[in-house]
This record gives C-alpha cells, sequence and structure tokens, in this order.
C-alpha cells in the first residue's frame, strides 16, 4: 500500500482482501441454497442486501418463520454500525459532491472502511473517490459472484464449516488490524494495543449480556469512549 490514490491502486489494495468475500459468499450460498432459496434469490439477496451477517440472518429467520417486520429489524439493527463507519470516512470526502458521497456510501463494508482507515496513514489523511469506489465496486462484484457460485454449487458442500470457510472474514480482520497498528505513526502504540485488548474484553463481556445484533454498535460507542478517556488521562 503506498499513496496512490488512483482506480488502479483502489483495485490493487482491494485484491489481498477479497479472500473473506470468496469464503464468506460460498458458505452464505450453500447455506442458503440448503435452507431453500434458488441461485437467483441468492443473488438478488447479495445484490440488494449485500451484508454478509445480515444475508445469514435473513435466511435463518426465514427457516425459523420470523415476520417481516422482525427480519427487517433485526437487519437495521446488525447494519446500524455503518452509520457510524459512514460518519468516520465522511470527513475525508467533504471536498467530493452529495451524489459522490452517497454513492460511496452505499457500498461502504467493514472490510472497505478498515482499508480506508489503513491508506490514510499512507496519504497524510487524504481519501479520494476513485480510490475507494474502485474499491468498493470490485468488492461488491467478488460477493455477488461468490455467492452467486456458492448458491449453485449447493448440496455438492454438506458443510462448509468443515473447510474454516467462517474463519475468511476474522483471518482477513486479523490481517487488516495488524496492518493499521504497523502502519499508523499518529498514535502511540502501547495506547493502540491498550485499545485492543479493551476491545476484546468489552467484546467477552458483551456477548454474557448484550443481544448479538447490537453488540457490534454498543461495544464500538462504549470503546470509542475508554479510548478518548485514556488517551487523554495517561498518553
Amino acid at each position: 500500500m503506498n499513496q496512490d490514490l488512483s482506480v488502479k491502486a483502489g483495485i490493487k489494495d482491494t485484491i489481498p482482501t477479497l479472500s473473506g468475500y470468496i469464503g464468506v459468499g460460498l458458505a452464505f450460498g450453500i447455506v442458503a441454497k440448503a435452507g431453500g432459496l434458488s441461485v437467483l434469490l441468492i443473488t438478488l439477496m447479495s445484490l440488494i442486501t449485500y451484508s454478509g451477517a445480515a444475508q445469514f440472518v435473513i435466511v435463518s429467520m426465514l427457516l425459523s418463520g420470523s415476520s417481516f417486520l422482525a427480519i427487517v429489524m433485526s437487519v437495521f439493527l446488525l447494519s446500524a454500525r455503518m452509520l457510524l463507519m459512514g460518519m468516520t470516512v465522511a470527513p475525508y470526502l467533504k471536498h467530493e459532491s452529495m451524489k459522490r458521497n452517497i454513492i460511496l456510501g452505499s457500498l461502504l463494508t467493514d472490510e472497505t472502511f478498515a482499508l480506508t482507515m489503513n491508506k490514510l496513514n499512507y496519504t497524510e489523511r487524504m481519501i479520494s473517490f476513485e480510490w475507494l469506489n474502485s474499491s468498493n465496486i470490485i468488492a461488491y462484484l467478488t460477493w455477488i459472484i461468490s455467492s452467486a457460485i456458492g448458491g449453485s454449487l449447493g448440496s455438492l458442500i454438506p458443510n462448509p464449516m468443515n473447510y474454516g470457510l467462517d474463519f475468511a472474514f476474522i483471518a482477513m480482520f486479523i490481517g487488516l488490524l495488524y496492518l493499521q497498528i504497523r502502519a499508523d505513526k499518529t498514535m502511540n502504540f502501547n495506547l493502540q494495543l491498550i485499545m485492543v485488548g479493551v476491545t476484546l474484553l468489552l467484546v467477552f463481556v458483551g456477548l454474557i449480556f448484550i443481544p448479538s445484533n447490537l453488540l457490534l454498535l454498543v461495544v464500538t460507542l462504549v470503546g470509542c469512549g475508554l479510548g478518548v478517556v485514556i488517551k487523554h488521562a495517561f498518553f
């Protein structure tokens, strides 16, 4: 990764993260097909919903006979974290038009958000529409194609978790976190390690008391607050 903010750089920087989209996309397609959805519906869901976690929730709730309103509310709560991510990226795109910001925000994901935060360390805190849009699009297309292929495979893979496909996203985020900590020279290294530990502790405790569809949002808000306090008190 370097300071280049061109379309070509956006594609190149995103390629290492695509294994996560491919692995989980295939797994989702296989699970959804086993749940009775057609390849067309699986592809349309990836095209319109475009959220791995939300799509797995939709399939499981459909199978359990949940109401339409319950499904909508669950997906909304699960995806509420994107509001925080969008607001974090927005200040770096103030020079772009409203139309361009809507385009970027509509396709922003956990992975392209993390990639953007890491890219800022190389570009003097600047992001271009061309770079982020190309990153979003290549990720979007990869997710759609992977889930469609997974749906086509169907029952050929009875238990995709045996192949470790469920760990693809986790492994990718571990890699992104490592790169972020190494590249970010604007924040004290010890502070970053402390916040990683604090976040892990919050998630561990939150799993006991907080519904999973709210956990990430709550941990993000509490973690950010604690981070500000710790930084000003000790660093």
